[in-house]
């Protein structure tokens, strides 16, 4: 008898080890359940599975705008003028709740229907869809993920999903080759084909990125691991991707990815580069399998700053729409600011050049604008000497010769935008960090590109546009002047809904951060694409703020008897109290700027961001401690939103 292969017996001592090791971690996660009194999250899983089974019946039924929610999915009807809304998440501090809500909304009527049918999806969030035409309407939903209550546990799905829009019925589609489970993935329609790149997988102990690419084929129900030539794209979650209509190619752009550098530390990566899957050379026979290589694709235009996060919308012409995003600024270990961004841009998909996209604003709601200042500043007139009248009414013509120049202005850049004619552009090298940062509204591009200021004193939720020198992603002939446009633009967020249907872009809900709470948006704008003049808010933001610290403490406390949970709650009230005595020190003789009733806390803050940080920097001045900017700007959300919580 021969013997046994040394380095056999070694690589399965190593395997074995594993094994039991990660036994042990279950053993130990399970305990770590049981205390918190919550059940495996596979069990879980079953228990949303057995109650769907009781369903036998399809149900539709008009209502109310969906609950608070992020990490769904906003796809357009393939032949109506309708939405789809399914899925996603709402964490509320120390509780997470998750969704497999199917809405459908008419965009005419501004109706939500609610449909539920037997057989659905269970919960998940952060998974991929899209609506094709074939068969009476489909929606594909791939992937996702399903997060324990407390977000200890979370299980990714690798579930191709199908809804059957005529018939009202969902089927899982059971095909194999499919992808490996992930969330975070991009998913598109291509020719024949449902192209899925990238995601993530978290089990908690690990995680892992993926740059690899599938091809689910239409016709044959069936599963292809793509492996294309040339240099893949690092691996990543979170990208844009777009699919240019009609061509066998798919744009991807930025996205997020992080490693371990040691046991408890992470290094995050924000990427910027743009690389396009095609197929290699001229598709001859169409029954033949496709060829498909990596294309590193070189980006001009004024170019967004490093973000992620970032949503985007596929426009006629080959061009998409961009909008929002976040980067994170990290100082030390314990200290990052998050800068959320609400800048828009558009995208030449086959070119990959960016143009800042700025809007035209309302003319008739300016001209009235205009009416009114005139007619305040007659009335303002009574009582005045006369020597002076002369120079007032020099100046009311100076002024209505200037603004009837800027609205010629702003027509010429109107035309501009919506044509985005290349004859006379430069391209420009791509932007660094600093060069277009926006935080909670407040836009600061170089000169470069276009700035937007935070209007003071104007109306609620309007921001100030000031169009200045000419960006590279403008037309020569812009207009020499400046000029002055009131446009709103939704505040800053990052994973915004974005979806294109009968010439609107819709735009709905997303995340943001005020300190250490997420705010989770669930406003809904539209904006005519051929006017591009102003967003219209189709759902106000939700004022209150659902958000809850962690309630370990409180766990500790009921487990020391009902007298001693008594105590406590009275010294929360204590701290409570504590609390506002310390903000009305901070503002004592401060002229709080109002708040109207309809006004949420996000507007309110960015409308009024320069008196909170003024208010933040007095207190550590007055405390002696010399600070960061980006802290000082975190400890003004915090002041403005404990306020405006009393």
């Amino acid at each position: 008898m021969g013997k046994k292969n040394k380095k056999d017996k070694k690589g399965k001592g190593k395997e074995k080890t594993a094994l039991k090791t990660e036994k042990n971690a279950d053993k130990r996660a399970k305990k770590e359940l049981a205390e918190k009194g919550e059940d495996d999250i596979e069990r879980l899983i079953a228990e949303f599975q057995t109650q769907d089974k009781k369903r036998v019946q399809v149900v539709e039924e008009k209502c109310n705008p969906p609950s608070p929610r992020c990490n769904m999915t906003l796809t357009a009807h393939p032949t109506k003028e309708e939405l789809i809304m399914f899925g996603g998440e709402y964490c509320t501090g120390n509780k997470t709740y998750m969704y497999n809500d199917l809405f459908f909304y008419n965009i005419k009527k501004k109706e939500w229907t609610k449909v539920t049918a037997p057989n659905a999806p269970t919960p998940r969030s952060s998974h991929q869809a899209l609506a094709l035409k074939q068969g009476g309407g489909q929606l594909w939903i791939f992937g996702g993920e399903f997060a324990s209550p407390t977000q200890s546990q979370f299980y990714h799905y690798k579930e191709l999903w199908v809804y059957h829009i005529k018939d009202k019925a969902w089927e899982k589609i059971s095909s194999p080759g499919a992808p490996t489970s992930r969330s975070g993935h991009r998913m598109v329609h291509c020719k024949k084909h449902i192209i899925v790149f990238g995601g993530f997988h978290d089990n908690v102990r690990d995680y892992k990125y993926y740059n690899d690419v599938y091809a689910f084929d239409l016709e044959t129900y069936s599963w292809t691991k793509l492996e294309p030539s040339g240099a893949p794209p690092a691996p990543r979650s979170g990208c844009v991707m777009a699919a240019i209509p009609d061509q066998t190619k798919v744009i991807i752009y930025g996205g997020y990815s992080k490693e371990k550098l040691k046991r408890d530390a992470d290094k995050g990566t924000v990427h910027t580069d743009m690389v396009v899957l095609t197929t290699e050379g001229k598709v001859k026979d169409e029954n033949a399998p496709l060829k498909w290589k990596w294309v590193h694709m070189k980006q001009s235009g004024t170019k967004p700053s490093p973000r992620c996060g970032m949503s985007l919308a596929v426009t006629p012409g080959n061009r998409a729409v961009c909008f929002g995003g976040v980067y994170d600024q990290v100082e030390d270990e314990e200290d990052m600011d998050s800068l959320f961004f609400n800048e828009m841009y558009t995208l030449d998909l086959e070119r990959g050049k960016w143009f800042p996209l700025t809007l035209r604003g309302n003319k008739s709601t300016n001209t009235e604008k205009r009416k009114r200042r005139k007619k305040k500043n007659e009335g303002q007139g009574d009582g005045i000497d006369e020597e002076d009248d002369d120079d007032d009414e020099e100046e009311e013509e100076e002024e209505e010769e200037e603004e009837d120049m800027e609205d010629e202005d702003v027509e010429e850049a109107e035309d501009d935008i919506k044509k985005l004619k290349l004859d006379h552009e430069t391209d420009v090298q791509s932007q660094d960090t600093n060069s277009s940062t926006c935080d909670l509204g407040n836009v600061q591009e170089s000169s470069q590109g276009s700035s937007q200021e935070l209007g003071q004193g104007g109306e609620e939720d309007i921001f100030k546009v000031t169009m200045g020198a000419k960006s590279a992603g403008q037309a020569e002939d812009i207009g020499e002047g400046d000029m002055d446009v009131e446009v709103f633009i939704p505040p800053s967020r990052m994973g915004a809904l974005m979806t294109v249907r009968g010439g609107e872009l819709f735009l709905y809900g997303g995340l943001c951060e005020v300190g250490d709470r997420q705010i989770t948006f669930s406003d809904f704008y539209s904006l005519d694409l051929h006017k591009l003049d102003e967003w219209t808010v189709l759902i106000q933001n939700k004022q209150t703020l659902d958000w809850d610290e962690s309630d370990s403490d409180d766990e500790t406390k009921g487990a020391s008897g009902g007298k001693e949970e008594d105590d406590d709650d009275d010294d929360e009230d204590d701290d409570e109290d504590d609390s506002d005595e310390d903000i009305a020190a901070i503002l004592e003789g401060c002229d709080v700027p109002p708040k109207s009733e309809e006004e949420d806390v996000m507007s309110y803050f960015e409308r009024n961001k320069e008196f909170w940080e003024i208010q933040s920097q007095k207190y550590f001045k007055k405390e002696d401690l010399k600070v960061t900017k980006r802290t000082i700007t975190k400890f003004a959300k915090e002041l403005c939103q404990e306020y405006c919580d009393q």
